[in-house]
């Protein structure tokens, strides 16, 4: 679940375009390869503390883009020395991204446009 937050208080649900959610996580997945947790808390962080990833949101996705063939993952050591999932583009996953950033900025003005 995407949560947007507004200082402190208890963040509203909010619904997400389809195929957002898979956006950012095949971007931030673009920098490095990343566990879960990581790279639930790198959005976090990149957004400004606007947008939250719930467990019961990510995990199906990073499910549905490893069975897309567009992420792998592998076991490995996490900063707190705990076995754990890491997560990393594949090619496909790297040429499915730039389509979906092309994608987004179309989508963008698109809706820019519509709110003017």
């Amino acid at each position: 679940m995407l949560l947007l937050g507004i200082e402190g208080n208890v963040p509203p649900s909010t619904d997400l375009l389809q195929g957002t959610l898979d956006l950012l996580i095949l971007r931030t997945l673009d920098l490095e390869p990343m566990h879960g947790w990581g790279i639930a808390q790198r959005i976090h962080q990149v957004s400004k503390e606007a947008l939250q990833i719930g467990q019961g949101s990510l995990y199906p996705a990073l499910h549905r883009l490893e069975y897309k063939g567009w992420i792998q993952s592998d076991w490995g050591t996490s900063e707190n020395n705990r076995k754990a999932k890491f997560y990393s583009l594949t090619q496909t996953g790297k040429k499915q991204l730039k389509t979906e950033l092309q994608d987004w900025g179309r989508i963008s003005v698109a809706i820019g446009l519509v709110l003017k």
